[in-house]
């Protein structure tokens, strides 16, 4: 089992930053065998895809909505996935939460992700 935990959100001016962060846990697994993906859903609206990284940390993914603003990495040693989040605007609004699938390949399909945590509010004022 794995535990997956987001921080980072808040509230924010447009064009300000943000870094997300994406805690993981287990009693039985390791980190470096996760692949982390990251979605946003906005109130009236459906889950979307934001962005993601392998396992192997060769491989990231990101939506064109927010690609050139933001960059994922990962700290195997800390056993966290950062999203970085610049230029953020007013339609950056959501509630992010971070999913975790063994040996993911940064796919962009919310199923394909085992683990679930329970979200981080970002707000983008204009």
């Amino acid at each position: 089992q794995v535990q997956v935990a987001e921080s980072g959100g808040g509230l924010v001016q447009a064009g300000g930053s943000l870094r997300l962060s994406c805690a993981a846990s287990g009693r039985t697994f390791s980190f470096q065998n996760i692949g982390v993906g990251w979605f946003r859903q906005a109130p009236g609206k459906e889950r979307e895809f934001v962005a993601a990284i392998s396992w192997t940390g060769t491989i990231t993914n990101y939506a064109d909505s927010v690609k050139g603003r933001s960059t994922i990495s990962r700290d195997n040693a800390k056993n966290t996935v950062y999203l970085q989040m610049n230029s953020l605007k007013p339609e950056d609004t959501a509630v992010y939460s971070c999913a975790a699938a063994r040996y993911g390949m940064g796919g962009s399909n919310w199923d394909s992700y085992e683990y679930w945590g329970q979200g981080t509010q970002v707000t983008v004022s204009s």
